[in-house]
């Protein structure tokens, strides 16, 4: 279900899928519905019937404009408990929405798609990615300084975002990084750790990022190394590249 009234996109999934709290399952359901709340990615709601855990009233919840008013629910759980982490639209104009409860992901301490493990958000079944070898010379400039230079990159294709270039570390000047203590997550790829970038002085934070373990589907990956195209200068096969304009 999609409109442009009510701003959302509604659709049925097939995954088993379930939530942990406290060690404990609060959610196992063969029928989820994926909700775009947001353009970016879905979040999961689950009937109400195959929520395990008590759902204790908190009073309102926050009101969304296309879902209606919500009540919100604090999730308890043997001893575990997460204040206001279940939402319930019960008289949204949305009909498909009025028996499922909406779960907090970060609330949870784990979530899973059948018997795997899955990070950040819902995997959208939308969203590909394709990590492919090249021959493309790649170059990056920092303020004017060759950072990484590589004949021998891998670009990865996303959807949704601009192809990026991952590069042996070997073909970087890694003695221009500095490692941060930033770390991210993404349901595709894994968990990023990230560097900083010191040229003439200056210290650029968090241009340069890399997956050590990366997930099964972008194995291609693991250990090479990354650069925000948005703040940096690429060049390839000798072509400046345009800074894509992303919400990074």
């Amino acid at each position: 279900m999609s409109s442009s009234k009510s701003r959302i996109r509604v659709e049925q999934s097939a995954k088993r899928v379930r939530a942990y709290l406290g060690g404990q399952v609060v959610a196992d359901t063969v029928r989820p519905t994926l909700v775009w709340e947001s353009p970016y990615y879905p979040t999961y709601y689950i009937p109400l019937e195959d929520v395990r855990a008590e759902l204790v009233p908190d009073g309102p919840g926050r009101r969304s404009p296309s879902r209606g008013d919500a009540t919100a629910f604090t999730v308890k759980a043997d001893g575990a408990q997460a204040p206001g982490a279940a939402l319930r639209y019960e008289q949204s104009p949305i009909e498909e929405l009025r028996d499922l409860v909406r779960l907090d992901w970060d609330a949870m301490d784990a979530w899973f798609e059948e018997d795997e493990q899955v990070f950040v958000h819902p995997r959208d079944p939308y969203h590909r990615i394709d990590v492919l070898a090249s021959s493309r010379h790649v170059r990056i400039e920092v303020d004017g300084v060759t950072v990484a230079e590589s004949g021998s990159p891998h670009l990865l294709f996303e959807t949704g975002l601009p192809v990026r270039y991952y590069l042996p570390k070997t073909h970087v000047r890694m003695d221009l990084l500095e490692p941060s203590d930033t770390v991210t997550g993404c349901p595709y790829k894994g968990e990023a750790e990230y560097w900083s970038v010191r040229t003439g002085g200056q210290v650029h934070e968090d241009l340069v990022w890399s997956y050590r373990h990366p997930l099964p589907e972008s194995q291609k990956i693991a250990g090479l190394v990354c650069f925000y195209d948005e703040k940096v200068d690429v060049f390839v096969d000798g072509v400046r590249q345009e800074r894509p304009k992303t919400k990074f």
